[in-house]
């Protein structure tokens, strides 16, 4: 049986399926007597809320991790561009050309 894929992540992984913008706009709920039944519509919320709370997190977590990384390559540019300059008596003396 083929691996089925939802919002990029497998079925099966132990972590729960991401919900889709799909899901979430085209969300029924069964109708009840005076509209539609409010516990349904509170679980829908907090599994909604619990998904944005963890893609908020995820986001922080990624946004530290991208502010790590680029201060690691100015760093490592700043070493590198410090190790790469030939000494002065090497330089070869500009004759007009390039």
């Amino acid at each position: 049986m083929a691996q089925v894929y939802r919002s990029g992540q497998p079925l099966g992984t132990g972590r729960p399926a991401r919900m889709t913008p799909r899901e979430v706009r085209y969300q029924q709920f069964e109708p009840r007597w005076r509209g539609v039944d409010p516990a349904e519509v509170r679980r829908f919320q907090a599994r909604l809320a619990d998904e944005l709370t963890s893609l908020q997190e995820e986001m922080r977590l990624l946004g530290q991790e991208n502010e790590r990384l680029r201060r690691a390559l100015r760093d490592w540019q700043t070493m590198h561009a410090r190790e790469c300059r030939p000494p002065e008596e090497f330089t070869p003396p500009n004759r007009g050309r390039w």
